[in-house]
């Protein structure tokens, strides 16, 4: 049985993983016939967003107590998480990868990312297991990785541009396309990027952890 780590960054799209697109990943993966693995960082979040009215509240939250609603409780700390354990890794979307696994919400192009996760995924990027990236989180990937590795996060050119000017090479994509790079083995998918129905979102979600188990095999 193959296993995937799925890394989490909070809980509701505004300010920590987006819920479709993470059950959506962890359900294809099951359906798949593999099995998932849930982590999450643990420290605050970058902030709170009440979903409700978009509104920043004066809150703290921690992002490992939050990802923890979707994982049902059973999710580890970020720290935990071995590329020698694991035969792929998995990143769904949300402003979480934007604000809590890198701060490219807050600084654009001049970001950077949380150390602990990037060298995670350069771990597994030097392992040659494969990797899937969703909505936002290609953009972590090709700042992390460049090399001329190919990915998308639709059709949105200034975040594309930002892909490009990092050494990745954005490729436009519709609601459910997906992008396989063999080379690097990095699969990506738009989700949300664009704006999608969630029968979309589960097609573009499947097509992508597809593409990542045949590059497992």
């Amino acid at each position: 049985m193959k296993r995937v780590a799925v890394i989490l960054s909070g809980c509701g799209v505004f300010d920590g993983s987006e819920i479709h697109e993470a059950i959506m990943s962890m359900l294809a993966i099951d359906q798949l016939g593999g099995e998932y693995t849930l982590f999450a960082p643990n420290k605050n979040q970058a902030h709170v967003i009440d979903h409700l009215n978009g509104e920043i509240s004066k809150e703290t939250r921690n992002v490992l107590v939050e990802a923890a609603r979707i994982a049902r409780g059973k999710i580890q700390p970020l720290e935990n998480l071995s590329a020698n354990d694991f035969d792929a890794l998995v990143i769904p979307g949300g402003y979480g990868v934007a604000k809590n696994l890198s701060d490219y919400a807050f600084k654009g192009e001049n970001f950077s990312v949380d150390p602990v996760f990037e060298n995670i995924v350069k771990a597994f990027y030097k392992a040659k297991k494969p990797i899937a990236a969703l909505c936002i989180a290609p953009v972590v990937i090709a700042k992390i990785i460049g090399q001329d590795v190919q990915v998308t996060i639709g059709s949105d050119q200034n975040t594309a541009g930002h892909i490009n000017q990092f050494g990745a090479k954005h490729v436009e994509t519709n609601a459910t396309g997906v992008v396989v790079d063999k080379n690097h083995k990095i699969v990506t998918t738009p989700c949300y990027m664009l704006a999608s129905r969630i029968s979309e979102i589960y097609e573009g979600a499947y097509k992508a952890i597809k593409e990542l188990f045949e590059l497992m095999s």
